[in-house]
């Protein structure tokens, strides 16, 4: 078994694309069990946000894994594989483990460096246990992939420049309508998005107001900031007293129509209005974006500024350098752990077999010499225990040393076909390697390569 990571983001595929494989709360259970539920996939962990979707997967075939989670994602998107694959990565074993790591520090995010998605990640693992998805090889997987993201957030600068999409998005915003102190902001959606931005803007000293379908949730965001709240059916006349309006909610179609936000201008005196919209699929009608005096901020503006060129990072070079060295390490202290923990039934395995011949032969012993005190017998019995435990200690020592080096897990064959012990260990003949994918192009394995 090995794990797999196959999914759409940021990096490779239009916002518009994005927007049609998103998943709600209940897309996310259903692809779970439509996953563990495959031929070849054992294990699953989907991870959802408004900039990707990808699925990190415990498969027993290469190929199949590729195929069954890519099946899920383009029926998800509406389109056929083939249509989805050029905007597909995928990556395998140990690239898997490290682009999970690289995520879970945010330095695969649209706005390198931000730690919502170590949150999201939280989730994701959650809800995959919840539905009985993940087990005891993503288990050790999700646990350690949180860490990291923690160990990089905490030991590096990687967030010393505390930007995320919030943040980026709202000196969008002050551009257009100046320093928010003082001035009236709205939020649509009173999730953890929807937080993070009503935090930020009464950081800068804006009058927060929040509008949600739940009121018992906007009343209780609101008072976190001493703000006040809104109804959506009066979201028109919400709009016209903002100046900045911030819509991140989880809904499938529009929040935010043209319409209404022509209607809130007409009553605004030519006041300026500046629009975030950070939801996936959108809340806003991108028509929003041509009615004089709105400037809209979206993930698509977001997206095309991080790709365009000579696009710079608000995190230090050094910072970054520092996060992926951090994970490279990581990554190899996983796989020396989980190679480890692979021959370990074996060693177990030896050493069961090895009592077994000891406690034979004493009692063969006792049986041709009945005379034999009691005394005598027990320091025979040490003396043997004692030279079995000897002659075992060496290789079995070794052999969790080498477990951690390439072709480790051979030597656990090795023991296997020795002593004869006929276990199984769960670890395929060739240690996990990808020596079964041989029709698989090599550039298709690069990191980040497209399936």
């Amino acid at each position: 078994m090995s794990l797999l990571a196959v999914g759409i983001s940021h990096r490779t595929a239009p916002v518009a694309l994005l927007e049609q494989v998103a998943m709600s709360p209940d897309d996310k259970v259903k692809a779970l069990h439509e996953l563990v539920g495959s031929d070849h996939v054992s294990e699953a962990l989907v991870l959802a946000t408004c900039n990707r979707v990808e699925v990190f997967a415990e498969v027993d075939r290469f190929h199949g894994g590729v195929a069954e989670v890519s099946r899920v994602l383009a029926r998800q998107a509406g389109a056929s594989v083939e249509e989805l694959s050029p905007y597909v990565t995928v990556h395998y074993e140990d690239q898997a483990v490290a682009h999970l790591f690289t995520v879970a520090a945010g330095l695969d995010s649209m706005v390198v460096g931000e730690t919502q998605v170590l949150g999201q990640l939280r989730a994701a693992y959650a809800l995959a246990q919840e539905e009985g998805a993940v087990g005891r090889a993503l288990h050790p997987v999700a646990q350690h992939a949180l860490r990291v993201g923690k160990r990089v957030h905490s030991e590096t600068g990687i967030d010393r420049a505390g930007a995320n999409l919030v943040t980026v998005s709202l000196d969008h915003a002050e551009q257009r309508v100046g320093p928010l102190d003082g001035r009236s902001a709205l939020v649509v959606g009173a999730g953890s998005m929807g937080a993070l931005a009503a935090t930020t803007l009464s950081r800068r000293g804006a009058l927060v107001t929040v509008a949600s379908r739940s009121p018992e949730s906007a009343a209780r965001l609101a008072a976190a900031v001493d703000g006040g709240t809104a109804e959506l059916a009066d979201l028109q006349q919400a709009i016209a007293d903002a100046d900045v309006v911030v819509t991140c909610t989880g809904a499938t179609g529009l929040v935010v129509g043209t319409d209404v936000v022509a209607g809130a201008m007409a009553a605004r005196a030519g006041r300026p209005l500046a629009v975030v919209d950070l939801a996936l699929p959108r809340d806003v009608d991108p028509g929003v974006a041509a009615l004089p005096g709105v400037h809209l901020v979206d993930l698509a503006l977001l997206q095309g500024e991080r790709s365009a060129a000579g696009a710079t990072s608000p995190v230090a070079a050094d910072d970054v350098s520092a996060a992926h060295a951090l994970i490279e390490a990581e990554t190899a202290l996983l796989r020396a752990e989980q190679q480890a923990a692979a021959v370990a039934p074996t060693v177990s395995a030896l050493r069961s077999q090895a009592a077994e011949v000891v406690d034979a032969e004493l009692l063969r012993l006792s049986t041709r010499l009945p005379d034999l005190d009691a005394r005598a017998r027990s320091e025979i019995a040490r003396t043997v225990r004692r030279v079995v435990d000897k002659l075992l200690h060496e290789p079995t020592v070794r052999v969790k040393e080498l477990a951690g080096t390439p072709g480790g897990v051979d030597y656990a064959d090795a023991l296997r076909a020795l002593f004869g012990l006929g276990i199984d260990t769960d670890v395929p003949a060739d240690g996990g390697r990808l020596a079964e994918a041989v029709s698989v192009d090599p550039d298709d394995l690069r990191p980040g390569g497209a399936a």
